[in-house]
């Protein structure tokens, strides 16, 4: 359904996921590397730190693109450790996203279904800023509406965020997992690097292995995230569903 728009990201972003695509950028996705979680959980809960979630929010909502590399890796890790941060929750108005489903198939738009997209986009990012599919739709309405530096400026806040999970491992094997703080980004992640995920599929302990369409015989035929710390958070919330 959102294929259309993912392609859109993909010409504009060349910050495919695969290490041998990322060409000038290899240098940042390693000097950021493996998100330290334990370091993020600290310091985006202290409101004495430059890293402190709030500050780091309010600086991302920004019509400006003054955050560091840096900054966006403790801002998107730091939300596994907001109070109401919930990585199973149903989707926000389920009623609005089956009415808007048909859009996504049409070549075109007219404003009045670019407004509905954004008013949605809007709506979803105010519960969860980094939504990547939905920064992908709130992008995608800017370029069609003209308002072209507003596009620039959110497609690169779009693209340190693909960059932070990106420099979080190499998805090769499960060592390597990349690190997601939603489930859903595993597929959108992916899909806005240009791979097409097919299926999901559980491997204990916390891992998912995302199988993929191989763009040729030698590339791989998925990919692998490390869950752990979004498993961890959800219990903690949800003791109850806590099995033996």
């Amino acid at each position: 359904m959102l294929k259309r728009l993912l392609i859109f990201t993909v010409a504009i972003l060349t910050l495919a996921a695969v290490p041998d695509t990322w060409g000038r950028r290899a240098s940042q996705r390693a000097a950021l590397g493996k998100p330290d979680l334990d370091a993020i959980r600290i310091a985006s809960t202290d409101e004495n730190s430059k890293f402190y979630y709030g500050k780091l929010l309010k600086e991302f909502l920004a019509n400006d693109t003054t955050m560091t590399a840096e900054d966006f890796q403790y801002f998107y890790y730091g939300t596994l450790f907001q109070e109401d941060y919930d990585p199973y929750r149903d989707h926000i108005k389920p009623e609005m996203l089956e009415t808007l489903a048909p859009l996504f198939n049409k070549k075109k738009w007219s404003r009045a279904e670019r407004k509905q997209i954004l008013d949605f986009a809007n709506a979803c990012l105010a519960e969860n800023p980094v939504n990547l599919r939905q920064l992908t739709n709130r992008i995608f309405v800017y370029e069609q509406n003209g308002k072209y530096d507003l596009a620039r400026i959110w497609q690169n806040k779009l693209n340190h965020l693909l960059l932070v999970i990106a420099s979080s491992g190499t998805g090769a094997d499960p060592e390597n997992a990349w690190i997601v703080v939603y489930p859903h980004d595993e597929y959108d992640f992916l899909n806005l690097s240009g791979i097409t995920a097919r299926e999901q599929k559980f491997e204990p302990p916390y891992y998912d292995y995302i199988l993929v369409n191989p763009k040729n015989e030698n590339s791989p035929k998925g990919y692998y995230f490390n869950i752990g710390e979004i498993l961890h958070q959800y219990y903690l919330k949800h003791p109850s569903e806590i099995t033996d």
